[in-house]
């Protein structure tokens, strides 16, 4: 049915067996000095073998010295570097992949002390998201940044590397060159069109030379999107078609195009408020215009959408994000098991946990649906000594799904017991808010995996000490969940008038054409009022914090509070809690120390969450049950998903 996605295409003198791209992604994997490790090599393997017939590396920095973006991105700016880079492309070709390895430099989005004090760029303008200090490249600065280039080129020639992607896109440095939102040259790096992509020509030229004919892939951003964020200037389309036509004549091999750059963050990695293919027009207008092969991406999670991509008129289908999640979707489309992809939710989990990333915390990038992602030296291949043993776990919420299936995995046999009437736990709430259909996706994944390893689920069914025992289980699993805390500290909290997120998103309260007033600005509760607001409620919003949203990753705080804030909502912030009663809420203004008043129809109560308590009679009969997820510590998706992973692997 999609056997467009697994035919053959040649970039330059390679030939790649499918039309799958994992495309380049940060992931702080790599050791301190910008060498290859163990970790990287692993990860990269593994999006081989699962089926990408091309896998990009992360950026490679070209000048360990004046452009890395963090501690641990790789480097490919001295030789020792190269025995790394030849052990990873042995690794992607024992698969049949291609290895294609990005060479870039950070410009004003680096990380000034770790660079020697100041970032260079063509103009020096400063980032407006990281603010470091930023320096106007002089001519010799930019020779000496092409050589660079064209020296990581030739190391990564020298270590069997299939070809280089020149990283122009997402506001790094050769981008800041061909943006006229970041160059204001007026020598020959600027200016016009033909000036401002002076730099790749170069660098293009100067592979050549030293290269021949070896394979050069240009990345770049399409559309900056700069007008969504109210500036002026920035790549737009038009302009990005004629680059592509002098990126073509200059002799490259093939294009990847994607968007966006850090001030418009959102267009570049994008939250889960944008759909599926939204950004197609820019790969798509741009493969009608060349003879070269196109790489796009446009938030690709089915392989349907990969398919009209391709019908589109590009050469393949690029995404990082889903074969971070699954490295497997391909070989899951190609044998008709599409139902057991995992498709990337879009939380964004993935770039939280990079910019997390340092060596206090141990920190690295890692997926929220995909335990695996980032470990595979750890935790591969899994053990398979199951033998048939019993394992019941108490809960079909995301712990107990994902400790169910690896442990299915591993060859023990999961009996679920759930006292609700389906599975997924509170992701049957995450799912309800506009825009967060995708969670439906992970509900699916684990319905297919259930199916597939034919695990016993017991809905509508109160777990008892008896009915475990019935089990004779190997171990039992604790993952019941937790619900909403209501402080008993605040008068009003304990009567039948007050309204909490799971009873607006299960439909239990339904709210039209009323002033609500809701009480906690966490995820769920600025989620829960854009829910009430778009069922045409009059929506006021209040939190204790200094700003609406503490906590939250901001990409997912941008991408809510831009549906929200234009709908009406108001947001009052510093604002804690005293009383309620049924139509009245007191607040203290903790900046003025004043006494305000908020009249409402209903108030909606979002002060987080408690582990459920598991029975006495469970507790005692079984004291060496495992809690896992929420029923352990309320946490995120992730949180629940790692428990249930880990606790399976341990068994």
């Amino acid at each position: 049915m999609y056997e467009q996605l697994f035919t053959e295409h040649k970039i330059g003198k390679v030939t790649s067996p499918n039309r799958l791209v994992f495309e380049p992604m940060g992931n702080y994997y790599a050791e301190l000095d910008g060498s290859v490790s163990e970790r990287d090599i692993a990860f990269y393997a593994e999006r081989a073998k699962g089926g990408c017939g091309i896998v990009m590396t992360e950026v490679a920095s070209v000048n360990s010295k004046t452009g890395r973006g963090n501690l641990r991105n790789l480097c490919t700016d001295d030789d020792k570097f190269i025995p790394g880079y030849q052990k990873m492309a042995d690794s992607v070709h024992k698969y049949g992949s291609l290895l294609f390895v990005e060479l870039y430099h950070p410009g004003c989005q680096g990380i000034a002390p770790i660079n020697g004090g100041s970032m260079a760029s063509p103009s020096g303008q400063e980032s407006d998201l990281i603010h470091m200090p930023s320096h106007e490249m002089t001519k010799e600065e930019i020779n000496s940044t092409v050589n660079d280039f064209v020296e990581g080129a030739v190391r990564m020639q020298k270590a069997g590397v299939d070809g280089v992607v020149l990283h122009a896109a997402h506001g790094y440095l050769l981008c800041e060159f061909i943006s006229t939102y970041t160059n204001h040259r007026t020598d020959e790096y600027g200016g016009s069109i033909e000036n401002r992509v002076r730099i790749i020509k170069e660098i293009v030229e100067g592979i050549r030379e030293k290269c021949g004919d070896y394979p050069i892939i240009i990345r770049f951003s399409a559309d900056e999107y700069m007008r969504e964020i109210g500036k002026e200037g920035g790549m737009v389309l038009d302009d990005a078609v004629q680059m592509a036509k002098l990126f073509e004549s200059y002799g490259v091999d093939a294009l990847d195009v994607s968007a966006g750059n850090y001030e418009t963050m959102n267009w570049a990695w994008e939250p889960t408020g944008f759909d599926e293919g939204w950004k197609m027009v820019n790969g798509a207008t741009i493969a009608k215009e060349v003879n070269i092969p196109v790489i796009a991406c446009s938030v690709i999670r089915t392989p349907q959408g990969a398919v009209d991509f391709l019908n589109k008129g590009v050469a393949f289908v690029g995404s990082a994000r889903q074969f971070f999640a699954d490295p497997y979707w391909g070989e899951k489309v190609k044998n008709g098991r599409e139902k057991e992809i995992r498709k990337c939710i879009s939380c964004l989990n993935c770039m939280e946990s990079l910019m997390a990333a340092d060596e206090d915390n141990g920190m690295r990038c890692q997926c929220t649906v995909n335990v695996e992602g980032g470990e595979e030296c750890t935790y591969l291949p899994l053990k398979n000594n199951g033998d048939g043993r019993k394992v019941v776990i108490l809960g079909a919420g995301p712990a107990g799904l994902e400790a169910a299936r690896v442990a299915a995995e591993r060859g023990f046999k999961p009996v679920i017991i759930e006292k609700t009437s389906e599975i997924g736990g509170q992701l049957n709430l995450a799912n309800k808010p506009p825009k967060k259909d995708k969670i439906t996706w992970l509900i699916d994944y684990y319905q297919a995996m259930i199916d597939k390893y034919d695990i016993e689920v017991r809905l509508n069914t109160e777990a008892t000490a008896e009915l475990i025992k019935s089990e004779a289980p190997y171990k039992v699993i604790n993952a019941i969940g937790s619900s909403p805390v209501l402080p008993k500290a605040i008068p009003g909290l304990d009567q039948d008038y007050i309204i909490t997120p799971p009873d607006v998103l299960f439909g239990k309260t339904q709210l039209t054409g009323k002033k609500v007033c809701v009480v906690g600005s966490g995820m769920t509760g600025i989620e829960t009022a854009e829910f009430l607001q778009e069922m045409g409620n009059e929506i006021e919003l209040y939190e204790m914090a200094d700003d609406i949203g503490p906590g939250l990753f901001f990409q997912n705080l941008i991408d809510v509070m831009g549906r929200l804030a234009p709908g009406g909502c108001k947001f009052f912030a510093k604002h804690q809690l005293m009383s309620v009663s049924e139509h009245e809420a007191v607040f203290k203004n903790l900046e003025s120390k004043e006494e305000v008043k908020a009249v409402y129809d209903n108030i909606v109560i979002s002060l987080g969450t408690r582990s459920n308590t598991i029975t006495d009679d469970i507790a005692k009969a079984f004291p060496d049950m495992i809690s896992i997820g929420d029923a352990l510590k309320s946490g995120r998706i992730r949180h629940a998903i790692e428990g249930g992973y880990k606790a399976a692997v341990e068994l």
